[in-house]
């Protein structure tokens, strides 16, 4: 813990110096500074600066360390990175990372850009990073990693500790040695722990475990993190459609698949994709899409008001009184959204337990209308002195919100259904479903009850 906190304060001291306007920085004090820093602690104090002095402080890293740093990277700053290096420049950077790094790296590059890279690099290395290019970037195949130690199950563990101790070095989390046939065919797991500490003329058959699993590699990378969640594992072999073993998923790369999902869901929930300090004009293309949809649902909503033009000439009173029903039905909307939004991502949620969650968001619904439509009609009658208008405010308000759970649990469902991520357009639909149900049922009401 005290050597987080440490880097954590080189990082936040780094960008202290980079952006203090009120002295020159000296470049020898950042670049001394940078050197004492991790590359996930450098990769952190570049997502956290503006354009200019981001540039500045990548000129000051060595190239032997740009490859990690860029590793460590969000896609976003990844490409704006890359854009400023040459293909021949990019594989030398790249060279010493692990296969995942790579092909990650050249999932966001452009295909001309990620063609010449490869075609630089030698045949090998080349057919692995194929190979590993051939399956989604989402799924269990594109995270994982080839550097894998297998061994027969008739060996006794003295021949496989010579084994590892000839290796160089063993791959990073390596908590266990799987265990394959003579076909390459996965038969199952042996932990390091018990090597060490178990008699060396046992064969491995006798220890191995074979109650795990293996992933298989169209599995998505979401429900990989989930059974690294449900399981504790540090590493977990991957295999094709013929269990034959072909490489492995480690925890460090479940990480990142759990951050950049929650951060892709917090972003996606206002329709924004763009990093932290991303340029004016890049900012402004990454929203104008949904603001545009935005602005046409607003237009529906206005058409909705328009439909009772007539009766907000009669009683102005409602102009000033129907935003509230409104809003607080999209409030409500959200609220909803997100808990289906969560179940969905964690695959809580399915077929079994909908009724139960939708029985459960109605009756809350139902008793938070009631709640706040007392309130609300009550407040109403003390500022108009009008009781007819103060229990239709409370009806109006009463349906949005029953209206609000309805579509906060079936949008998120649909959007699925037709591929589109919930995340990104649910907040925008249930709010425009929710203004139209609670501009419609306050001003329908009220021209029923009020307008001769």
């Amino acid at each position: 813990m005290s050597k987080k906190i440490s880097h954590q304060f080189q990082s936040d001291k780094l960008l202290e110096k980079i952006q203090d306007k009120s002295i020159e920085p000296s470049l020898n004090q950042i670049k001394r500074m940078v050197s004492n820093m991790n590359p996930s602690e450098i990769a952190h104090s570049l997502e956290s600066l503006p354009p200019q002095e981001r540039k500045l402080l990548w000129s000051m890293i060595e190239t032997h360390e740009e490859g990690e740093i860029i590793s460590e990277l969000n896609d976003e700053i990844q490409k704006e990175l890359i854009a400023e290096i040459s293909p021949e420049e990019l594989i030398e950077i790249i060279a010493d990372l692990e296969l995942d790094e790579i092909v990650d790296i050249l999932q966001t590059l452009p295909e001309i850009t990620a063609e010449n890279i490869l075609a630089g690099m030698s045949q090998t290395d080349r057919k692995r990073i194929q190979e590993a290019l051939v399956y989604p970037e989402d799924s269990a195949g594109g995270l994982m990693n080839t550097d894998i130690i297998s061994v027969r199950p008739k060996h006794n563990l003295e021949v496989v500790m010579r084994y590892l101790r000839a290796q160089k070095e063993l791959p990073q989390n390596t908590d266990q040695i799987f265990v394959v046939s003579r076909e390459n065919v996965y038969l199952g797991s042996l932990p390091v722990s018990s090597l060490l500490v178990s008699d060396p003329t046992l064969n491995v058959r006798e220890l191995m475990e074979t109650e795990t699993k293996p992933l298989q590699v169209e599995w998505s990378d979401k429900d990989v993190s989930r059974l690294f969640e449900q399981n504790d594992w540090v590493s977990a072999p991957v295999v094709d459609e013929d269990t034959k073993l072909i490489g492995r998923i480690t925890i460090d790369d479940v990480v990142d698949v759990i951050i950049e999902d929650a951060d892709q869901n917090i972003l996606g929930m206002a329709g924004i994709e763009e990093d932290t300090f991303a340029a004016p004009a890049r900012a402004a293309r990454s929203r104008i899409l949904w603001l545009s949809i935005n602005l046409m649902t607003a237009f529906i909503a206005s058409m909705t008001i328009n439909l009772f033009k007539g009766t907000i000439d009669q009683i102005v009173y409602l102009a000033i009184l129907m935003p509230i029903v409104a809003s607080m039905g999209g409030v409500a909307a959200t609220q909803t959204l997100t808990i289906m939004i969560r179940g969905l991502t964690l695959q809580q949620i399915n077929l079994n337990n909908l009724n139960w969650l939708f029985k459960r968001e109605v009756a809350v619904s139902i008793v938070n209308g009631i709640l706040l439509s007392i309130l609300v009609g009550g407040i109403t009658y003390l500022w108009f002195k009008e009781i007819i208008i103060s229990i239709l405010i409370s009806a109006a308000m009463i349906i949005n919100l029953i209206s609000a759970a309805i579509a906060g649990i079936f949008i998120p469902i649909i959007l699925r259904k037709f591929n589109q991520d919930p995340a990104i357009a649910g907040s925008v639909v249930v709010t425009t479903i929710t203004d139209v149900i609670g501009f419609f049922s306050f001003l329908g009401l009220a021209t029923i009850f009020l307008i001769n």
